[in-house]
């Protein structure tokens, strides 16, 4: 504890910019089954973080909405004959900790560990009997399901939430992204441990898999670690390519009537993939119209200037395709046709001009400077290893970011948000209480 507490300090007792220039090499290569390894050495401290991530999100369920995220979670409920109190009990006693999740891309599997022998060993190899021997027992999978129906049941409550589905659903139509994580209660009350195990078999498997080793480990170490993990694994098949997301023909609004006084409102279209060429025009221009918080352009026009809103914001989600490029907030109803307006104008002269050589001068410097932060741990420089191993990202993403950030120019910032964001193209979806002047009435 006090080594690791000496770390820390240590770490944040260092400039800046030095932190940015001692970025870590990435090391990288293709276990014997097909996974491929993303490996920084962090000495530092006496643990490590471990990462496999598949290409098991949400994108496919097909037409088993919420198959994904349920296999998921039941991952460290029962393996190997052990039982969810016995997992966590061998993780719980060596101070080790498991983490999981699943998103539309991808789904992951995660271990913390010390690194002394007598911990990160028996860790290891309950950590692998997790991953490789998931059990699905009947009662833990029917405590997850009535979990997740309730969670559904919850969801028609909260305006928010509502807005979100009806944004995707809308935004992407027939594509995989357009279902909901969690899926539909008829989606979830079809499903069964033998569909569960169905689609573990096919995506939770060697050749589908990133794995991230970030820690106080050798390159040899983390070479027996990959494999002794990914080549447990059946060496299966990659997941097939998702198909593109289509552009939008037309804009569309769509209002769902709900009983509050609060109205939450989502605009937008399909934005940029995670490799998209441009990524750093698109995300630099967003965080100075809607995506710096407090001072962005958006939240100026809305909250700052005629509270309209307590939060009004803009942002991407790149994905293996498009994903959305969403612009929002939330607002009495009598105010929430003011507010769009704002939003649309605000939009569109960000379209047409671009930023002010002050925005773009203030926005290189917030995103330049608060980049140390988003590496300053083992747990957060494993996050980015796994996009960047996830969406084939080159191995000098990090090193490179904020060089790339700095490069950005005013005029690249209007060329790539004429070309790409479109407001007469976008779906705009208003959930709240019914006024005279309701959006789509």
């Amino acid at each position: 504890m006090t080594r690791m507490l000496r770390g820390i300090a240590l770490l944040l007792c260092t400039g800046l910019a030095g932190v940015v220039q001692a970025m870590p090499d990435i090391q990288s290569w293709t276990t014997d089954k097909g996974a491929r390894v993303l490996f920084v050495a962090a000495p530092e401290l006496p643990m490590v973080d471990i990462r496999l991530v598949f290409d098991a999100g949400a994108a496919r369920d097909n037409d088993q909405g919420g198959i994904a995220r349920l296999t998921n979670a039941l991952l460290d409920q029962g393996a190997a004959g052990l039982d969810a109190d016995a997992i966590a009990r061998g993780f719980e006693q060596r101070g080790a900790i498991i983490g999981n999740g699943s998103e539309r891309d991808m789904a992951w599997l995660s271990l913390r560990s010390l690194t002394d022998s007598e911990r990160l060993e028996p860790s290891l190899e309950l950590f692998r009997k997790v991953l490789t021997k998931p059990d699905f027992p009947k009662a833990d999978f029917a405590r997850e399901q009535q979990r997740m129906l309730a969670g559904l049941q919850f969801e028609k409550q909260q305006p928010g939430t509502i807005a979100s589905k009806a944004f995707y659903r809308n935004l992407f139509g027939e594509h995989p992204y357009a279902g909901n994580p969690s899926g539909t209660e008829t989606d979830v009350a079809a499903l069964s441990p033998k569909a569960l195990r169905a689609f573990y078999q096919r995506y939770y498997v060697a050749r589908n898999a990133v794995v991230v080793i970030v820690g106080d480990v050798s390159a040899e170490q983390a070479r027996n670690i990959a494999s002794r993990l990914a080549d447990s694994l059946n060496a299966g098949e990659k997941a097939e390519p998702l198909p593109q997301v289509d552009s939008m023909d037309a804009g569309r609004d769509v209002f769902i009537e709900h009983p509050s006084t609060q109205s939450h409102v989502l605009m937008g279209g399909p934005g940029m993939r995670r490799e998209d060429p441009d990524y750093f025009p698109l995300y630099v221009g967003n965080h100075i119209l809607g995506g710096s918080g407090l001072v962005s352009r958006i939240s100026d026009e809305i909250r700052e200037k005629r509270g309209l809103a307590y939060s009004a914001y803009s942002y991407f989600i790149p994905m293996q395709r498009k994903g959305p490029y969403t612009l929002g907030f939330q607002t009495r109803n009598d105010q929430r046709d003011q507010a769009l307006a704002v939003l649309r104008e605000t939009l569109q002269t960000f379209i047409e001009k671009g930023p002010t050589p002050a925005e773009l001068e203030a926005a290189k410097n917030n995103i330049v400077a608060g980049f140390p932060m988003r590496v300053a741990s083992n747990s957060k420089i494993s996050e980015y290893l796994a996009v960047i191993g996830f969406y084939d990202l080159p191995l000098d993403y990090l090193q490179r970011f904020t060089e790339r950030v700095e490069a950005v120019t005013a005029e690249q910032i209007r060329d790539a948000f004429q070309r790409r964001v479109r407001p007469e193209h976008m779906v705009t979806v208003v959930v709240g209480g019914p006024v005279a002047t309701a959006a789509g009435s």
